[in-house]
């Protein structure tokens, strides 16, 4: 069994899963979690330091399944695809965590709180894979010519696009991976080889 404020968290990652941020209630997550909501404001002091904690979880618990992608291969862009495909699985709990990231994103244009830690948490997504493709320029220097951070910049505002996408219906999952598989060959293509100049034929 988890412990209580991993319960209180999972709660309410689901609720803003299934309802948005906006209209949540600690009395909503009490009754989710099968807590009182005394205990909810021991832990948390209150709605805001709720909602931050849940963002933390819900990074955290992203970073734990993506993770695995690091056990499949010793290439790095063999994990950078892997990674970008583990965000997006048809599994009770990666749904939820994919809606609520998607929910709390929404949520940070009207507040300036959670945009900062959203900005943190997409920066270190950001950078992790960013890593990943100079560690495959290393391995191969003709990619070297692509940046890295906005390489990765692309990879993962493509990656939370499609999720919402999918999410929705409008795409499907196996669409999505697609166009994730093509956006990793894209950024870390080869370029053609040089041919110089084509001369003009002369005429005879």
């Amino acid at each position: 069994m988890p412990d209580r404020p991993t319960q209180i968290l999972e709660a309410a990652a689901r609720l803003i899963a299934r309802r948005g941020v906006r209209g949540l209630r600690v009395e909503e997550v009490s009754a989710e979690a099968g807590v009182s909501t005394a205990l909810i404001y021991y832990h948390f002091k209150d709605r805001t330091g709720l909602l931050r904690r849940t963002l933390e979880f819900i990074n955290r618990r992203a970073v734990r399944y993506t993770d695995a992608a690091l056990d499949t291969s010793d290439d790095p862009r063999t994990q950078l695809t892997e990674i970008l495909l583990l965000e997006l699985q048809d599994i009770p709990h990666i749904r939820e965590n994919s809606a609520a990231w998607g929910e709390l994103r929404a949520t940070a244009v009207f507040d300036p709180d959670l945009r900062e830690l959203l900005a943190t948490a997409t920066r270190e997504w950001i950078e992790d894979l960013a890593d990943l493709i100079r560690q495959a320029q290393a391995a191969d220097p003709a990619l070297a010519g692509t940046d890295p951070y906005a390489a990765a910049e692309r990879l993962t505002a493509l990656a939370e696009g499609l999720s919402e996408r999918w999410l929705s219906g409008t795409t499907s999952l196996e669409r999505a991976h697609e166009l994730l598989r093509g956006a990793v060959d894209a950024e870390l293509r080869r370029p053609e080889p040089h041919s110089g100049p084509r001369m003009p034929q002369r005429m005879p």
